[in-house]
């Protein structure tokens, strides 16, 4: 694929062999492919206006892809397929955000902006940090966890928050946010290490 600087990345016998499973059409390794992969898609998909559906379409147009590819004897895989796989996704989503009017900018300007390497690299640390996150939410426990909720997801203000929660008042509301931050900030960083 034009645009992929893959210099830094070795590629195993292994991956080659996962490719050539791929053209030989065995069911396990283009599943093994799907559940390594599809998640930081979905994940990227996501984060740059696009809902699950978008995000399956597009896993699914590059599975494409890279299966065609994996049968075409003068194709020569030079990358990762999870790099590979990445860039397809990335291209396909950013040229369908194009056609929908959603970004004004050409697809072309992204691949000078940031290498796909380096995209990927930094994608895989948000999606980590983002589990990890997850995770420490799912410890915190009630109220901690519904008041932070209501304050960064669903936007609610302080006042809208002390009426919810049955606070006195909006500092009573700010005081108890917070103790559940520093709760939730532990928390985290103890998950982070831990990884």
């Amino acid at each position: 694929m034009r645009g992929i600087n893959t210099s830094k990345v070795a590629i195993t016998e292994q991956e080659k062999e996962v490719f050539r499973s791929i053209g030989n059409n065995k069911k396990g390794a283009i599943e093994a492919v799907y559940k390594e992969n599809y998640s930081l898609i979905q994940h990227f998909i996501i984060s740059n206006n696009g809902t699950e559906d978008d995000a399956r379409d597009v896993f699914q147009e590059a599975m494409m892809v890279l299966y065609e590819k994996s049968r075409s004897p003068e194709f020569e895989l030079t990358c990762q397929i999870r790099t590979y796989l990445y860039s397809v996704c990335r291209r396909l989503w950013l040229k369908k955000l194009q056609y929908s009017r959603r970004i004004e900018t050409q697809v072309e300007n992204y691949d000078k902006v940031v290498a796909v390497e380096e995209d990927l690299e930094q994608h895989e640390k948000l999606t980590q940090q983002y589990l990890t996150m997850r995770t420490a939410m799912g410890k915190i426990g009630e109220p901690c966890k519904s008041l932070i909720e209501a304050f960064y997801v669903h936007r609610k203000n302080m006042h809208e928050i002390a009426s919810f929660f049955g606070y006195t008042n909006a500092d009573n509301a700010k005081n108890q946010k917070y103790k559940c931050l520093v709760r939730l900030k532990k928390l985290f960083f103890a998950q982070y290490k831990n990884n």
